[in-house]
């Protein structure tokens, strides 16, 4: 390789850790004598695709943000006044360096382990606590993927409510008011068919109710801009029964009465104008509020308060028996992440501006709407809305030739039709703008000048006097202490801190994938050619994210060996559910409808029964054999007993427990004989890029996780992306959209956005093109070989559960701890809690079996950090074993007390029977650079018991823990 190939395929180095020597070292200790030899060895020769890829050269750095800026200029950037749920935004510069762009929030796992994750913990506390403030409803999650699809969750949370039992509906129908946003009655209707809901649209305020009517949903304000008053038609829903939830505004809750105080038992909504840049379409955190009513149905995550062992104030998630790997085919909802990275920049919003600097946006926007519907109003253009907030719908005697003049000019409308123009104003809308708006209308009139009279008071007459919020919001001492801009850097410094990411060290979960989140990758999300743009502009605005999208698809398509992909699905959970949907419309075309059974292995992850759930279909489950493999004798048998109304099977490959099996091309096979389809789910694909994939093993149907393979990073529980691959026999039935317009649609819509978390899909797409074909193969082949080294390391002390036929690993392999629960008293979680003592966030515990720890360690880490992890469990070994043999107390030892914190190192009295340089620094190492948990170990099951999940008075957590 010349010095030129070698700048081309710089990023290749940069990406995979161990350099030759140290491959050379590791290779060694595994006993194999090279690379090739251990992949032939780890993956069976019957699913080997020895053919290169064919999808794109490697670049450098360098070059590859050159060219990409060639790209961003085809992206036009116009004045967008579209609305309809999507709002251009001030990103604060101190919450954009600081959050948004910093590793140590972005880089972050889901809070699982509480005690290392309280910085983000207590943002997201922030953010619930805000959402609920301004809903007026107690009861918030800590975030969802985008408000159609949270409007879904609501919608299926009132359903199961009243229908307990799917296979016996008794209260089938949904009002859905005609002036919700299309893209969320589009995802409503998507997600209603499978599981009988029947949606009736109509007008809120004519429509009859009875008991056949489970619940309702309202826009407020609605997608034409007026507010109306709820309060008559939520009573109605309310008497015949049913539940309302309203979809809403959360910078228009600053003026607006909450829906709380109208009666709403639930609200949704997107907080993207928190701060958030519009992105094309996302990633934007949803909210959802309730009434206390509905904690244990709830979806999604919820942070709430709790202790810790020395009975200190500490956070957590709450609730956990919800999760869908406990309830799996009973859970109600696939909801496996949340937007997490976005929350904390609306929750920083709301604590940067406060109550008043909020309201203070509001009433600008505000007062700028009521000028410019006036200042039209003089000009003979009427706003039919009599109420509103920030969007005026201005009836015209020809929409094409306003928009002719306005798209001249550089600005976006909202058309509906050709007598309605919509125009969505926003925080960054200033006075000058009020005036291009005119001017448009007036150039379109032959009028060559306009003049406008702007109120400067706080005086508005288009929000009617009986919706004008009284009640107080963001009283909490948070979101009144950080307004100026020292005091907000050292506030998010001070969570970031109490917080372990990848730039402190490895995160080694098993099923995750936590590789390195490049720089280069990610830069460009922040640029204003692709975060400004509004997912509803014209086609011809966005011809360089058209580029993007195209080549993704493509290559993403080769790399899983498919026709075609579909980006829509902004989650894991969502390409679960879009995948079965293709291949319930695909057997619905062929007159089979009535096949809805689902083969899922045992095994499988909790989110593959709650889909298949959602999907409308019945699960049936497949054993494991003793070698954690699927018991191919159940399988036979199970889709011979199920041949007729056999939809399929999904499967996760390599296997949940990180092993290749032998069998896989005749699992599918058996699928195949009797009529099913197989999905195969993608969580695993960092095995196989490069090396095989799940079309040539004969799947028809995957997902893929682009923030796990695809290195998006996890930004501490969100956001995700879940495309779908699939075959041409498939390709037809992938997820639609109500904003194209290429006939008629086979599969409705999966996510509000028609390309889902489009901003980030720039960062799959830089990791492909500066690895290209041959870095990204390289970069499953160190996957395998960094956790079979470690596995080589660890096996000499730890039982290894499940390995291949050649004793070799996949990406990540089971180290079964269940072993010293009898001999020493040690579970799992001891272990993991003892992990943080030494600088480390514990590998995926007690999944998929109760009572091990699953590690992968990804491509990205160097030999150097996978030894000081090894080193780190190794002497984890050596405490237990001196528990075994009566050198430490079976209840007073480092392991049952970790992790411990600096204050309890720190403290005057230590009554303990080992050391304090034992408990903090138990190697060399981790004197070099101590990370302190923030807390010590938190009390679960006092938090569960208590439920606090807002920010309460200090004094009140003190009365809880004395109680």
């Amino acid at each position: 390789m010349n010095l030129f190939e070698q700048q081309a395929n710089e990023f290749s180095s940069r990406h995979i850790g161990p350099n030759e020597q140290e491959t050379r070292q590791m290779l060694k200790a595994i006993g194999v004598k090279s690379l090739d030899e251990l992949i032939d060895k780890t993956i069976p020769a019957s699913i080997r695709n020895r053919q290169p890829l064919e999808i794109t050269a490697a670049t450098s750095e360098f070059e590859y943000l050159s060219e990409l800026q060639q790209v961003a200029a085809k992206n036009k950037i116009f004045k967008n006044y579209i609305g309809q749920g999507y709002y251009d935004t001030i990103t604060p510069s101190v919450i954009l360096r600081n959050v948004f762009e910093n590793p140590g929030w972005y880089t972050q796992y889901t809070p699982y382990q509480a005690e290392i994750s309280q910085g983000r913990l207590e943002s997201l506390l922030n953010f619930q606590t805000a959402v609920s403030n301004l809903t007026g409803l107690p009861l918030a999650n800590a975030s969802l993927l985008d408000e159609g699809t949270a409007a879904a969750e609501a919608m299926t949370m009132f359903f199961n409510q009243k229908n307990k039992d799917h296979h016996h509906v008794t209260v089938p129908k949904f009002f859905v008011d005609h002036a919700v946003f299309a893209q969320t009655k589009d995802v409503l209707a998507t997600r209603a068919k499978p599981i009988g809901i029947e949606l009736i649209v109509g007008d809120y305020a004519t429509a009859t109710l009875d008991s056949n009517y489970f619940g309702a949903i309202v826009q407020y304000p609605d997608s034409n801009g007026s507010i109306h008053d709820y309060r008559s038609f939520i009573n109605h829903v309310h008497e015949t029964g049913g539940y309302v939830v309203m979809a809403t505004d959360l910078l228009a809750l600053t003026l607006l009465i909450p829906p709380g105080e109208l009666g709403a038992d639930a609200a949704v909504g997107n907080a993207q104008r928190f701060g958030v840049p519009m992105g094309f379409g996302g990633p934007h955190a949803a909210f959802f509020t309730a009434k206390d009513d509905f904690k244990r149905a709830i979806p999604g995550r919820i942070i709430g308060v709790s202790i810790d062992a020395q009975g200190n104030r500490a956070l957590r998630m709450a609730l956990q028996t919800r999760e869908q790997h406990i309830k799996r085919e009973k859970a109600t909802s696939n909801i496996c992440t949340a937007q997490a990275l976005l929350a904390n920049m609306s929750a920083m919003y709301a604590v940067y501006h406060g109550p008043e600097g909020l309201k203070n946006i509001a009433r600008r926007i505000s007062l700028l709407a009521q000028t410019l519907s006036y200042e039209l109003d003089e000009m003979g253009y009427s706003n039919v809305n009599e109420y509103f907030f920030d969007t005026l719908k201005i009836k015209v005697s020809d929409s094409n030739k306003i928009r002719a003049v306005a798209e001249m000019r550089q600005i976006n409308f909202n058309y509906w039709d050709q007598q309605h123009v919509g125009i969505a104003l926003d925080e960054t809308t200033s006075q000058r703008d009020i005036i291009d708006i005119l001017s448009v209308f007036a150039e379109a009139d032959g009028v060559d000048q306009v003049a406008a009279t702007f109120n400067m008071e706080d005086h508005t007459d288009n929000i009617p006097a009986t919706l004008n919020r009284t009640s107080e919001f963001l009283t909490h001492p948070v979101f009144n202490s950080h307004h100026s801009e020292t005091e907000m850097m050292r506030y998010i410094k001070s969570l970031e801190n109490k917080d372990l990411s990848l730039n402190i060290s490895m995160i080694s979960l098993g099923s995750c994938t936590m590789k390195l989140n490049a720089a280069s990758e990610l830069i460009p999300v922040s640029w204003p050619a692709f975060s400004k743009l509004h997912p509803f502009a014209p086609a011809g605005q966005w011809d360089g994210y058209r580029q993007i999208i195209t080549e993704l698809e493509e290559w993403l398509s080769k790399i899983t060996g498919f026709a075609a992909t579909s980006l829509q699905p902004n989650s894991g959970a969502q390409g679960e559910y879009a995948g079965l949907l293709t291949i319930r419309a695909y057997h619905a075309d062929r007159k089979q409808s009535h096949r809805d059974v689902i083969l899922i292995p045992i095994s499988a992850h909790g989110t593959n029964p709650a889909s298949a759930v959602m999907a409308g279909m019945q699960v049936i489950v497949v054993k494991s054999d003793d070698d954690g493999h699927i018991d191919m004798e159940d399988l036979k048998a199970k889709a011979g007993q199920y041949k007729d109304s056999l939809a399929g099977l999904m499967v996760t490959y390599p296997s949940t427990h990180g092993v290749f099996e032998e069998s896989i091309k005749e699992i599918c096979q058996i699928i195949h004989d009797n009529g099913g389809l197989v999905y195969m789910d993608g969580a695993n694909m960092n095995a196989q890029v490069g090396l095989t994939s799940p079309g040539f093993i004969g799947a028809d149907v995957c997902h893929l996780n682009l923030h796990k393979t695809f290195a998006i990073p996890h930004g501490g529980g969100g956001p995700g992306m879940g495309p779908i691959c699939v075959n041409e026999k498939l390709a037809p039935y992938l997820p639609g959209h109500i904003s194209s317009f290429d006939g008629p649609r086979k599969t409705g819509a999966v996510s509000a956005a028609p390309f889902g978390s489009a901003s980030i899909l720039l960062i799959s797409y830089a990791y492909i093109k500066m690895l290209g074909s041959e870095g990204i193969t390289k970069a499953t082949k160190y996957a395998i070989l960094n956790a079979n080294y470690m596995k080589a390391k660890l096996e000499k002390y730890y039982k290894i559960l499940y390995t291949g036929a050649n004793n070799t690993c996949a990406h990540e392999f089971i180290v079964d701890l269940r072993p010293f629960k009898n001999s020493a008293g040690i579970e799992a979680e001891d272990v993991a809690k003892r992990l943080m003592d030494y600088g480390f966030h514990a590998p995926t515990m007690s999944f998929p079996v109760p009572g091990t720890i699953m590690i992968e360690p990804t491509e990205s880490e160097d030999k150097a950090e996978l030894d000081r992890f090894c080193d780190a469990l190794i002497n984890i070994y050596q405490e237990i074993k001196s528990i075994e043999e009566g050198k430490m107390d079976k209840t007073d030892n480092a392991l049952k007390n970790a992790p411990h914190t600096q204050m309890i190192i720190c403290s005057d009295e230590w009554q303990h029977g080992y050391s304090r340089q034992l408990a903090a620094f138990p190697l060399a190492y981790v004197r070099e650079n101590k990370f302190w948990p923030a807390v010590g170990r938190v009390n679960n099951t006092f938090g569960d018991r208590h439920l606090i999940c807002t920010c309460e008075p200090v004094s009140s957590y003190a009365e809880e823990a004395t109680a």
